[in-house]
């Protein structure tokens, strides 16, 4: 029998709400998610991954439609992989987000489309290609931001890799830095990013509530890290998992019982995505 749907649309971040530790999704939460979809709901991940370390996971969920990646910045279609909308950050000022990163001598990512590139080869660099599941170019031979002057490259986000105890100062210095129409946020303990303000995981809720033809109202975005608010002050409904940063529980409707590793999602679905 088919459940009288509630909110309609469910917007789930990735890591550390949607996915474990061990990278894998949890039975329950992939069985509840295609059984809300099969009800009639529609359900999205908006993540601060490129689409090369999500695509796949997106289509192992059996998911049809689009995929929010780097913080908003590209939406994609799961089924062509391609890119619906695409908002960079200018050339000059990614190159001066790298700048300043050098002389704050951090560990850099810089996201093109399809790679990402980096300015160490490091035990960190290795974590995050675990994690995600993509490898890095690694920039060697010259600064980084000499690469990106050549290249022009105007990237979607750039991010720092930091120690979790350097997380809050590497935050603090960079925010006090002016990159014209960009904001700094965290999306884990060792991120630290620099995104464009006209994009956010809010603008892609407001994206995706339009593309399924969802009120805004009737949308439910569940999340972890502070990269995560807008879209949880945006969504009719905003929940925070149980393992979540504090400023995001702050900004929350509601606060799950659940972690990422208990199907907090899942929990979310059958607690608000079906009229009771």
């Amino acid at each position: 029998i088919m459940r009288k749907i509630n909110y309609s649309l469910f917007v789930s971040d990735f890591d550390g709400t949607l996915v474990k530790r061990d990278k894998t999704i949890s039975e329950e939460d992939k069985k509840t998610i295609s059984n809300f979809i099969a009800d009639g709901g529609a359900f999205a991940i908006s993540t601060g991954r490129m689409p090369a370390g999500i695509l796949s996971r997106a289509r192992e969920l059996g998911l049809k439609g689009m995929v929010s990646c780097c913080q908003g910045a590209i939406i994609v279609d799961i089924a062509s992989g391609e890119p619906v909308l695409e908002g960079r950050i200018p050339y000059e000022t990614t190159y001066k987000i790298v700048k300043k990163m050098e002389e704050m001598g951090l560990h850099i990512h810089v996201y093109d489309l399809w790679e990402y590139y980096s300015n160490m080869d490091d035990v960190l660099l290795q974590f995050y290609e675990n994690s995600v599941g993509t490898k890095a170019q690694v920039i060697a031979d010259r600064p980084l931001s000499e690469f990106i002057r050549e290249r022009k490259l105007a990237s979607y986000k750039v991010l720092a890799m930091v120690e979790p105890n350097k997380n809050d100062e590497v935050l603090q210095a960079l925010s006090k830095e002016v990159f014209e129409g960009c904001g700094v946020t965290r999306s884990a303990e060792v991120l630290v990013e620099v995104v464009n303000l006209q994009y956010s995981k809010g603008t892609a809720v407001e994206f995706l509530a339009d593309y399924y033809g969802v009120p805004i109202e009737k949308t439910v975005a569940i999340g972890d890290q502070r990269n995560d608010i807008s879209m949880i002050e945006r969504a009719g409904l905003g929940i925070a998992v149980k393992n979540a940063d504090n400023a995001l529980k702050e900004a929350a409707n509601y606060l799950s019982e659940y972690t990422n590793e208990e199907s907090a999602v899942a929990h979310a679905i059958e607690k608000f995505g079906y009229e009771s």
